[in-house]
């Protein structure tokens, strides 16, 4: 089913998606458009295979990870940012950073030059130096 076609379906319709996709009734009060709008978001999470930020951060618990860790930069990694719609591919070598055939010493240059405004290059593309 496509995410615009939840606004469609009648109330009894939405109750039987719900109670399909979520696992449980709706709220008895809650009113269709809502329940329109919360099934949308939740059918394109699932879609997307991301998963949701709650496990993420359950995960992170157990694990005695530190929340928003990042992971450190090596050599012959491959860095993807999208930003404006552009996506943005560094390679990280032992020379240094390449993108766009040209090599350059850090990643807050390139993040500069992408965005046009000042930038920690590994938060902007989620890397430990």
């Amino acid at each position: 089913m496509r995410h615009g076609d939840f606004n469609r379906l009648s109330r009894e319709e939405l109750i039987e998606c719900w109670t399909e996709i979520i696992g449980s009734p709706p709220p008895h009060k809650l009113r269709s458009p809502m329940m329109a709008k919360i099934l949308t978001c939740e059918h394109q999470w699932q879609t997307s295979g991301r998963p949701r930020a709650t496990l993420v951060r359950k995960l992170q618990r157990l694990t005695g990870a530190p929340p928003n860790s990042t992971l450190p930069a090596t050599s012959g990694q491959r860095l993807v940012r999208e930003w404006s719609g552009v996506e943005h591919t560094v390679d990280i070598t032992e020379a240094g950073y390449l993108w766009n055939g040209k090599t350059w010493r850090s990643l807050s240059a390139i993040a500069k030059e992408i965005t046009g405004t000042k930038w920690s290059g590994p938060r902007f593309f989620g890397v430990q130096t």
